[in-house]
């Protein structure tokens, strides 16, 4: 502490009353004590300070105003200011009516020998609160910082014990940052040694030039398709795939390298390769799905028909999403395939993800792979060919006269009812024409149950009808 050189020349003798307003607009809280260590009086810098406290203090001892842990402090201060005129700083706490103790710095001067004490006190809630708030960061960091370890360390033995070749790239250079063991041992090195080195390195050009194909489409639309690759002097073929990582601002590229079996490496001859190249650029849709009608590939001719810019936007979703009656005309499908194995010439529609709809016609055919058979479906646009109205049947005709020969002679209720009935039998026979004499699939195509398909088959005696025709009933027919 530094003190005036001449006070008394500077600021001259100050009465009580300018020293009491000195005091009171230096400090938060100013106590006069008493030698006996009794309060005679007392004034706060604020009225919320002041309704933070119990109560008046002035006729209390000075001890008595402070919790039990901080009296050892304030009778140190007090014995202090018998033997200083001005003391140092020391804190104590006082109990509030609100709950939160109160953290008070007071410094005492005593005015004269023996004589009362003056303690100016600083209010530290502000500064606690602040401590208080470090504290929680501090707390808050440690635990972010433990459980970012565990992650770490989580990510490290995974990444480490996972039996598929995975490099972690950076994006712009395109320069190994880490690499798994499975990744080195593919590779003929050390992981150590690939961290570093450019990628793709040590494999033949058209894989090379394919593999940089991939990550450029990966850092263009954050996806691309799989690509495959051979090393140099290698018959070991490898599927490559790369998704994209952003850190920060920083971004990775994450390969994964698939050795593929030496059977499906073996390069597939000219015949079969030309082939698929047809059906991949076939004017007909051709899709390939699973068992329960989720796509798994598609050519380039249904993308365009469906309104879908890429093959991934379809893989997985159910082929009935395009199709024109939902929920029914897969159905259909589906049952035929998995009784007949075929499928020929479904009329049905094919919608495009943006309203347009056309015209369709449906072959399909089931193959069966073990337990996880697959369908692929052929669909040719019909749209072209046919004609706004349908030539009338030679039947609907001789109706049509029927219909018009009797009107005078018999009543139009009757007139309507025979019609009723004789158009419901037309659409029945359509239905069950349409399903390959399936009542099931009938049913399910005309939006009724199947025992009220029953009821009107034998009302109509569609079934005599058909005798040569129909099949034999299997357990989809069953009620």
């Amino acid at each position: 502490m530094s003190p005036f050189r001449a006070p008394r020349e500077s600021i001259g003798n100050l009465d009580a009353e300018t020293a009491a307003a000195l005091i009171e607009g230096t400090a938060d809280i100013a106590v006069v004590i008493d030698p006996k260590g009794i309060v005679s009086d007392i004034a706060f810098s604020s009225d919320d300070l002041l309704s933070d406290f119990n109560a008046d203090w002035v006729g209390q001892p000075w001890l008595s105003t402070v919790l039990p842990e901080s009296r050892p402090n304030l009778e140190a201060l007090l014995e202090e200011s018998n033997h200083h005129s001005v003391t140092r700083w020391r804190q104590v706490s006082h109990p509030s009516s609100r709950g939160a103790d109160i953290p008070i710095q007071y410094r005492a001067l005593r005015i004269r020998e023996k004589g009362s004490v003056v303690a100016v006190g600083r209010n530290l809630q502000g500064m606690a609160a602040l401590q208080q708030q470090l504290v929680d960061a501090q707390q808050a960091l440690e635990r972010d910082y433990w459980r970012f370890r565990q992650v770490e360390t989580r990510y490290r033995l995974l990444f480490r014990m996972v039996s598929e070749a995975i490099l972690i790239i950076d994006a712009p250079t395109q320069r190994v940052v880490e690499a798994n063991p499975a990744a080195g041992q593919l590779l003929g090195e050390t992981p150590t040694r690939v961290i570093g080195r450019p990628f793709p390195e040590g494999f033949d050009p058209e894989s090379t030039q394919a593999i940089n194909s991939l990550l450029a489409g990966v850092r263009a639309a954050g996806r691309a398709d799989d690509v495959r690759a051979r090393l140099i002097d290698s018959l070991q073929e490898f599927l490559v795939s790369a998704s994209l990582l952003r850190q920060e601002n920083v971004t990775f590229l994450l390969v994964r390298l698939s050795p593929l079996l030496v059977d499906t490496a073996v390069a597939m001859p000219e015949a079969k390769a030309r082939y698929l190249r047809v059906l991949e650029n076939a004017p007909d849709c051709l899709v390939i799905t699973d068992s329960d009608g989720r796509i798994l590939t598609a050519n380039s001719t249904f993308l365009s028909l469906a309104e879908i810019a890429t093959e991934q936007q379809a893989r997985g979703e159910s082929l009935d999403r395009w199709l024109g009656r939902p929920g029914v005309d897969l159905n259909v499908l589906m049952a035929n395939l998995r009784q007949h194995s075929t499928v020929r010439l479904f009329a049905t529609m094919l919608r495009g993800e943006y309203g347009s709809t056309t015209e369709v016609e449906i072959s399909a055919a089931a193959v069966r792979n073990g337990e996880r058979p697959y369908f692929g479906f052929f669909i040719r646009d019909v749209g072209r060919r046919l004609s706004t109205e349908q030539p009338p049947s030679p039947e609907q005709t001789r109706w049509l006269d029927q219909l018009t020969d009797r009107v005078g002679r018999v009543p139009l209720k009757e007139l309507v009812r025979e019609s009723t009935d004789t158009i419901e039998r037309l659409c029945i026979e359509a239905a069950l024409k349409l399903t390959g004499d399936n009542r099931a699939s009938a049913a399910e195509l005309l939006g009724l149950s199947r025992q009220s398909l029953y009821v009107k088959i034998d009302r109509y005696g569609i079934a005599a009808d058909h005798t040569s025709e129909l099949r034999a009933p299997d357990k989809n027919d069953r009620l």
